[in-house]
Formats: C-alpha cells, sequence, structure tokens
C-alpha cells in the first residue's frame, strides 16, 4: 500500500513539487496528483524514476513510500 504522507514528506525534505516531479515523469500535473491520491498507482518505471529524482537511496525508505512498510 502507498504511503502518501511519507511520500508527500520526501518531497518537502527533498524541496521538491510535485509539478516539477510530474515533469521529471513526463506526466502531467493532474495525472500525478489522481496517482498519489488513488493510493499511489505507479508503474515501476514511474517507481524508479521518483527514487531517482528524489535521491533516494535507502531501500527501507522506498519500502515505506511505496510499499507500506515501517522505516527502520
Amino acid at each position: 500500500m502507498f504511503n502518501k504522507n511519507e511520500f508527500n514528506a520526501q518531497l518537502a525534505r527533498k524541496g521538491v513539487k510535485k509539478v516539477d516531479l510530474a515533469k521529471a515523469l513526463g506526466i502531467e500535473y493532474p495525472t500525478l496528483y489522481r496517482k498519489i491520491e488513488n493510493d499511489g498507482k505507479f508503474s515501476r518505471e514511474e517507481i524508479a524514476k521518483i527514487i531517482d529524482y528524489l535521491g533516494i537511496d535507502n531501500p527501507a525508505v522506498v519500502q515505506c513510500i511505496f510499499f507500506a512498510d515501517s522505516v527502520t
């Protein structure tokens, strides 16, 4: 399950605006918004791009955001 709160927290920590993330993913902002609000229905490719764009190098954080496990 997608952890919307942690996703938004990561964006804030990195200083990334959702509109900029949408551009990096090659999608329109409304599409990104729907994906976030619809339980994180991101493709594997989109998840990989998000991880790269946000510079997330901790697998536990990835688990927490996209698979709703807690960060240890």
